[in-house]
This record gives C-alpha cells, sequence and structure tokens, in this order.
C-alpha cells in the first residue's frame, strides 16, 4: 500500500523560491499594472514594455503624443514618477525595487548624450592632463557617464560633494 502524507514518511516538498529574474518579471508586471492605471486616469495613450536587463526591471512608456508631459523639464518628472512606481512595487511585492522606468524614450536619449559627454570628457582630460569637474547630476546620469570615463584608457572618474549638488570629476590616472 503506497504510502501518504498522513503516515507521515512522505516528505512534502518546501516551496520553490522564485529565481532573481522572475522577481524581475514580477515586479516589471507590477510597475505595469500601475502605470496603467496612471495612463487610465490620465486619459493618455501610451504602450507598456516590460524587460529584465542588468539586474533590474526595465519599464518603457511609448506610443503616446502626451507623453513628453510625463517626462517633464530634465527629466524631472519622470524621476518622480519612477519613485512612485518603484514604492507601489514594494507596497506590493514587500521588496526594495530598482526598477528603471523610461518614457518615450527619453532616458535612452540621456543616456546617450551622457556616454558621449563622458567619453569627450575623458579624452580631454587625457590630453590635458588637467581634472574637470562636471555639472551636479542625478544618480543615473553619474553612473552613466563614469561607465564612459572607464572606458578610456588614462582617465578615472568619482563622484564629490552632497545630493542633489553631486558631480562628476574626470583625473588623469597617475
Amino acid at each position: 500500500m503506497p504510502k501518504t502524507a498522513q503516515d507521515g514518511d512522505v516528505q512534502t516538498p518546501e516551496p520553490t523560491k522564485p529565481s532573481g529574474e522572475d522577481v524581475l518579471i514580477q515586479e516589471g508586471d507590477i510597475a505595469g499594472d500601475y502605470l496603467e492605471k496612471l495612463l487610465d486616469v490620465l486619459d493618455f495613450d501610451g504602450d507598456i514594455d516590460l524587460d529584465v536587463e542588468g539586474g533590474r526591471a526595465i519599464v518603457s512608456i511609448d506610443g503616446g503624443e502626451d507623453l513628453n508631459k510625463l517626462v517633464g523639464d530634465k527629466g524631472s518628472v519622470l524621476e518622480s514618477l519612477q519613485e512612485l512606481t518603484r514604492l507601489a512595487v514594494q507596497q506590493a511585492s514587500g521588496n526594495r525595487s530598482r526598477l528603471m522606468l523610461d518614457i518615450a524614450g527619453w532616458r535612452q536619449g540621456r543616456r546617450d548624450e551622457l556616454t558621449e559627454l563622458g567619453k569627450q570628457t575623458a579624452d580631454d582630460v587625457k590630453a590635458s592632463g588637467e581634472p574637470v569637474r562636471l555639472r551636479p547630476m542625478t544618480p543615473f546620469e553619474r553612473k552613466v557617464v563614469h561607465d564612459a570615463v572607464a572606458t578610456v584608457k588614462g582617465v578615472v572618474s568619482e563622484s564629490e560633494g552632497e545630493e542633489p549638488r553631486r558631480q562628476v570629476v574626470v583625473l588623469p590616472d597617475n
């Protein structure tokens, strides 16, 4: 006669924890639902795309005519919406989220500009031997610049100052 769980000898498998990517996909789904409701309330059109890249959920909203209003001056509204979306994910999942939000391709365009700025500044510092201090930037912007500078041999970068005036300084690598 086969043993049953009631007999005490059959072991029930422990529930499996979702993989890291599964957790990020879940974060993206929660964020997508939250942002979809927001777009409905605002009566804005937009397509929501979810992805996982570099150990974080990436949520993009594209396609609507009014979406630039959700970016704001220098991405200020976008940064605020990203924080609200992270809080919504945290409330629903119980986990702190590092998700990245992009609206109307603004963040990707900004990434391209900052990559060029970082490489050009690194080349200038390498040629002149003099350090260059860039204007204050958000953590996202600083990371992009640091990554770009790291591709140029002979220079290094560091962040100095306190938020919101924190700056990237590019220096010759002695």
